[in-house]
Parts: structure tokens; sequence; C-alpha cells
């Protein structure tokens, strides 16, 4: 089966097209290898998928004939994604939750204080 068609089987994707889309980007490896969306998936092989700032180790352990139900996807991977990878998406979003872009907007109350102190110093 092909990657990209096998992701999205088992749910990584939303769309074909997206899977598609992130083999062209050189998001989708397969045993460390940059691959194409038409690359033929084995059992076994370790694929590294980078999806939401998030690099996922998925190990294949068989290939479906279609796509699967959510609750049947741990029959067709192993995920291998370490712990740390999730970690550090949650300190990048709340890195993100606090510092806001250039002008979006009046400034807040703390925002206000904050100048304020500065400026009396």
């Amino acid at each position: 089966m092909r990657i990209d068609k096998f992701l999205w089987c088992i749910r990584y994707f939303k769309t074909r097209s997206i899977a598609t889309e992130a083999c062209k980007k050189g998001h989708v490896k397969i045993n460390s290898d940059s691959v194409k969306a038409s690359k033929l998936v084995f059992n076994g092989e370790i694929i590294s998928v980078r999806k939401n700032q998030i690099n996922y180790k998925l190990q294949v352990l068989d290939i479906p004939a279609n796509r699967v139900g959510a609750k049947l996807v741990d029959l067709y991977i192993k995920d291998l994604t370490p712990k740390e990878e999730f970690e550090k998406f949650e300190l990048l979003k709340y890195s993100k939750d606090y510092y806001r872009k250039k002008g979006t907007g009046r400034p807040t109350k703390k925002d206000r204080r904050d100048i304020d102190d500065l400026q009396e110093e």
C-alpha cells in the first residue's frame, strides 16, 4: 500500500491529499529516509511523521484493506512516539498563548501595568 494511502487509512491525516502534501514537503520518512507519496509500506517498517510540530514515530504492524475506524487503528500501528515530544508541544502551546502579536489590538490591563512600571523606572 502507498504511504499516503496508509496514513489516510490509519487516520493520521483527514484526507489523502493532505497526506500526499505532507510527503511532498518531506514531513514523512520511512526508516529515516524522506519518501514520495507513492512509496510502498511493508510490515515492520518505522514511519516518522511530522504533524502539528510533533514528530510521531509509528511501527507498521499490518496493512489495512481500507480506511479503518478509530478503535481499530491499534491493530495496524504501534505508536513509538517519545513523551518528550508531547511535553515540548505543551510548552510551545503555553508560550504562544502568553505573547501577543504586534498590532493585535489594545494592550491588556496587565500589559498596561507592565508598560507603566517600565516608564516609572
